[in-house]
Parts: C-alpha cells; structure tokens; sequence
C-alpha cells in the first residue's frame, strides 16, 4: 500500500475526534439528511447539493426530500461578511446567542464556522454551516468548497481533525476526497458501528475496520 492510500491507524483515528479539552466523541448523522444553501446562484447551488450527494452516498446514508422537524437540517450559508447573518429571519431562534457568535467571529477574521446539533441520543440531528466569502476563498473553484464543506458536516469531526492537511487532494486535475478519509466515514458509516461514542475504544474498532478494507 502507498504512502496516498494508507489507512490511518488507531491513534491517528482517535484524534480524528479528540476535541479541544481532550475527550474522544464521535458522532454521526441519525436522521436523513435535507440540504438547503443560501446565497448562490443556481450553478453553484447544484455543486454544493452535488458534492453533498456524493459524501452522503459514500457513507452509505440517506438524503430526504424534508425532514419532519426543521424541512430542512443541513443549512449551507455563504456571504461576504458575517453581519449579514444577522439580518436572516428567525436564525437567532436556530443558533443560540447568534449576535455573540457572529462578533466573534467577524473579530476573528474567520472565513467559515459550523454548528451542530443534536438528537437525544447524541448524534446529529442538524447542522448549520456558513461560509464567508473572502479574498482566499474567492480563489478556490466551488467544487473545492462545496466538496470540502460536505465532508466537514458528515461527521462531527475534531477540531485538529484536519489541521495538517485538507481532507481533499487533487487526482489528475480533479479535486477528490482523499482515499483514507473516504475510509474513515465509511467505516464509522457502518450499520454495527454506533451513531455515538465517547470512549476511544471506538477509534480502535474503525481503525480495525480500515486495516481490514485495506487488505481486503
């Protein structure tokens, strides 16, 4: 197996989704999953929907025409400055303490945020994902975006998950998802797997998994 294509082992897995304090906690999507973006014209509004798609079909789940509680659970938001996010109707009643929120992270000079929510068993239930368009963002194709941003959302993943490299390389001109992370949500995408876990004996059952794949 080459260095592009081998499977993260066990402690690599963990700190997939280790959070910022140090505890494991992993989680899934338990309900299909309705997209709706805001913001974009109708090509890229197909991209987004499209790579959402294709992550969504990878891990083996399901999308929906409506979801019974919101119509909608995953919310994809792009605009130029975060104050914008202010002015959409009714979102301070889906995202708790929104005005604080958005100071901080307009102070911060981020350029995307994601929140999740969840059922009473803990796997996600709802996730609103904003993008701000700035000058870094403006030269990265929309594919690259949307891909990267559907990958973001299908687990909750941890917050270094992705701090040394992006999920995403490039395969004879074309943006994919790398082969060891497209693994990784498959395996934690597996019916016998849980929908949640807080305990890093549960990295060692993926990483199981992705050691099995990977010789099979």
């Amino acid at each position: 197996m080459s260095e592009a294509t081998r499977m993260p082992d066990a402690a690599q897995v963990t700190a997939m989704f280790t959070r910022g304090a140090g505890e494991y906690l992993f989680a899934r999507w338990g309900r299909p999953i309705v997209p709706v973006v805001f913001g974009v014209d109708q090509p890229t509004l197909m991209t987004v929907k499209g790579a959402v798609e294709a992550v969504v079909t990878l891990a083996g789940h399901r999308m929906a025409e409506t979801d019974p509680e919101l119509g909608a659970n995953l919310m994809i938001f792009f605009f130029r400055d975060w104050q914008e996010l202010l002015e959409v109707p009714n979102l301070d009643q889906l995202i708790e303490g929104l005005s604080a929120l958005v100071g901080r992270l307009d102070d911060q000079g981020a350029n995307q945020y994601r929140v999740f929510r969840f059922d009473a068993e803990g796997a996600i239930r709802a996730c609103f994902s904003f993008i701000r368009m700035d000058a870094a963002l403006d030269e990265v194709p929309a594919e690259t975006i949307a891909l990267n941003q559907a990958v973001q959302m299908i687990l909750l993943w941890g917050e270094g998950a992705f701090a040394g490299a992006s999920p995403l390389a490039r395969a004879r001109g074309v943006t994919v998802l790398r082969p060891d992370v497209a693994a990784v949500i498959r395996a934690a995408y597996d019916p016998v797997m849980p929908a949640v876990a807080q305990d890093a004996s549960h990295a060692l059952r993926l990483a199981a998994r992705l050691a099995a794949g990977g010789a099979a």
